[in-house]
């Protein structure tokens, strides 16, 4: 993708009809800087995952889509943003799955306890700020 300082939207093929719904970009890019708009544990079923383990591993790999089609990688994040709506009693089995993605070059992390989400039966949303290009190691 080529570098611009105009805002671009950023929206792959699976987000559109959420784009067209509720009026938000799954990421913003401008210039080599990607802002991901929260990722959350829903499936391409429409239906969020069973427990915490699996809705991450649905919203990391949300995550990854996204960055993707804005022209970088997982390895291009530099700020993760986690809301957890029980920070204390899923930390455990959250952070074996951040260390999926993320296994080095760690980015930024900062994990925040929400008493909600958007829908009741979910229990985690990430967001993220990449910087294209700024994980590829010389």
């Amino acid at each position: 993708m080529a570098t611009t300082t105009n805002r671009q939207s950023i929206i792959p093929p699976p987000f559109q009809a959420w784009y067209d719904a509720y009026h938000f970009s799954p990421a913003t890019r401008v210039g080599d800087t990607i802002w991901v708009s929260g990722q959350v544990g829903i499936g391409a079923d429409g239906k969020p995952g069973e427990g915490m383990q699996a809705q991450a591993r649905i919203a990391f790999e949300s995550l990854k889509m996204v960055v993707e089609a804005a022209g970088a990688s997982l390895a291009d994040v530099a700020e993760l943003t986690t809301f957890h709506t029980d920070l204390r009693g899923e930390m455990e089995s959250f952070a074996p799955v951040k260390d999926e993605y993320f296994p080095n070059r760690y980015p930024s992390w900062t994990a925040v306890g929400v008493t909600q989400l958007a829908l009741p039966e979910l229990c985690i949303e990430i967001r993220a700020v990449a910087v294209a290009g700024c994980g590829v190691v010389d």
